[in-house]
């Protein structure tokens, strides 16, 4: 009688999507034990099937009798002992391929729980100095120091408080928040419930994007065999109704307590007023189950000691775009993006040269090669006038139209603004309009024929030149009059994307509109 072996085999939504679902039931059928797993986080091998800690991928139903054979061409040897995986410091995602996600004992098997019970044993006074002796940041864009944050909504007055996951992931070319809740959610809410024991939060809200219908039910889940363990405090799984401006933390709010999510000026912060009035802790889902690890090792532990400068321990980086090995990358910040690009990414998957990298979602700026030594770190990305965003990096090769690129970040903001300020609500607008008709030589396109509000005479007289420094001024503008990061990071790869490649906005385009005249 054959062997009966045990085949793990991720229900990651990328896997599932690829036919892993399929796979897992042929395996079944043939009388082998088959456990659904977290991914690895090797998106380009995926469905990847592991048996006796080996791996095959990317997997088809066809492959599975070669597999069990021991005669595969898709075999990868060890999975732990791969490059991509070998070479990773995993902190947030060390359970990442091992674990079961809705597993209460595979969790505690691995660490779960440590965390929130060192926590309650020390209490909240040590909990907020250890967070911020971390030099935990927030990871959801803007990398504020999450123990000042916690120790503000602390401090505030408030009969209730509230802790609020921001799982809204609207970036370009980011997974891993999708990718934590439906692999690892225990690591999710125990976060939270170390951030409740800190400031004398009972209750927690995480609120998902509609789009991941497979992370809303493993959360919900997860939550409902939890409850015994992390009680008193309470959580919920709201959905959001798919506008990428619920991404920041005031609009989230907003549409929290059921109203249109629109931007909120500041002051007040939320966490001195936030959901419902209260003092409010918002994290992003990276920020919040990096926790668990500070906790159980303590904030001068291996997270505090990894690291470039002020941007302290470890950074899920996705790769994704025109890439060979997309995947998921977690490492220690200080990384430089040629290595992460070019030695790890393996350059581009059509074979083409790389002709920019986006980094920090469609808000981010367009990155030169030439400028591929910059290290992954909040400080030389803003002195670079970049972001790093929630760590998502897409890869374009030669063939990219960057005057495409710019005109769809105005398009874009002026899709996604939730109309509260001017200079997102038309700026953005304007934007589009001005980029069309630097494209189209210094004159408006057949379909544009706008008046000159002050001159009452038809937009046709500007040169290229002057079309490209009004441009300037309208980034300038949007950049610092804007309520929130939407309009005032439009400018990051519009302006990047005019710096690096002007022929793409004055070359082709200018050419082609001679030619048709």
């Amino acid at each position: 009688m054959p062997e009966t072996k045990t085949v793990r085999i991720s229900d990651d939504a990328l896997a599932r999507a690829l036919g892993a679902d399929e796979i897992a039931d042929a395996f079944a059928k043939k009388g082998h034990e088959v456990q659904r797993v977290s991914s690895w986080g090797m998106q380009w091998l995926e469905p990847l099937v592991e048996i006796d800690g080996k791996g095959f991928g990317p997997a088809t139903v066809e492959d599975v009798d070669d597999i069990l054979d021991g005669n595969s061409e898709i075999a990868i040897g060890a999975i732990a002992e791969h490059p991509f995986i070998a070479r990773q410091q995993r902190l947030t995602f060390a359970r990442a391929g091992k674990t079961r996600p809705l597993s209460l004992e595979d969790y505690e098997a691995t660490g779960g729980w440590s965390g929130l019970k060192r926590a309650r044993r020390i209490g909240a006074e040590q909990i907020l100095a250890e967070v911020t002796q971390s030099g935990l940041r927030g990871r959801g864009g803007a990398g504020f120091p999450a123990g000042i944050k916690w120790q503000t909504a602390a401090k505030a007055p408030g009969a209730r408080k509230y802790i609020v996951c921001n799982a809204d992931e609207g970036d370009s070319g980011t997974f891993a928040d999708r990718m934590l809740m439906e692999g690892d959610p225990f690591a999710l809410i125990e976060g939270m419930a170390i951030a409740g024991e800190a400031v004398g939060a009972d209750k927690g809200y995480i609120y998902i994007r509609s789009e991941y219908p497979d992370a809303i039910a493993k959360m919900e889940r997860a939550i409902e065999l939890s409850a015994g363990i992390v009680a008193p405090f309470e959580l919920e799984v709201r959905v959001g109704a798919g506008a990428y401006v619920c991404g920041e933390e005031t609009s989230l709010l907003d549409s929290l307590e059921g109203k249109r999510g629109e931007v909120r000026a500041k002051p007040p912060l939320p966490a001195i007023q936030g959901l419902f009035g209260r003092p409010t802790i918002i994290n992003n889902v990276l920020t919040l189950a990096a926790v668990p690890h500070i906790l159980a090792e303590g904030g001068a532990g291996r997270y505090e000691k990894l690291g470039l400068a002020r941007s302290k321990g470890t950074m899920p980086i996705q790769l994704a775009g025109n890439i060979k090995y997309g995947g998921l990358f977690e490492t220690a910040f200080g990384v430089t993006l040629g290595e992460l690009v070019n030695a790890i990414g393996g350059g581009t998957e059509s074979g083409r040269p790389v002709k920019a990298v986006q980094v920090g979602g469609p808000l981010g700026a367009y990155i030169h090669p030439d400028d591929f030594g910059i290290k992954f770190d909040y400080e030389e990305y803003t002195a670079a006038e970049a972001l790093i965003g929630h760590g998502g990096i897409t890869v374009f090769d030669d063939t990219a139209d960057m005057g495409a690129m710019a005109r769809f970040a105005m398009e874009f903001c002026a899709a996604e603004s939730c109309g509260k300020c001017t200079p997102c609500r038309i700026g953005s607008v304007r934007g589009v309009e001005i980029i069309d008709r630097i494209r189209a030589g210094g004159r408006a396109p057949d379909h544009v024929e706008r008046m000159d509000v002050m001159h009452n005479a038809p937009r046709h007289g500007r040169s290229q030149e002057q079309e490209i420094g009004l441009l300037t001024d309208l980034c300038e503008t949007m950049k610092f009059g804007s309520l929130c990061a939407l309009g005032g990071f439009t400018p990051f790869p519009v302006m990047s994307a005019l710096k690096h490649w002007p022929e793409d906005f004055t070359g082709k385009a200018a050419a082609e509109a001679e030619a048709a005249e």
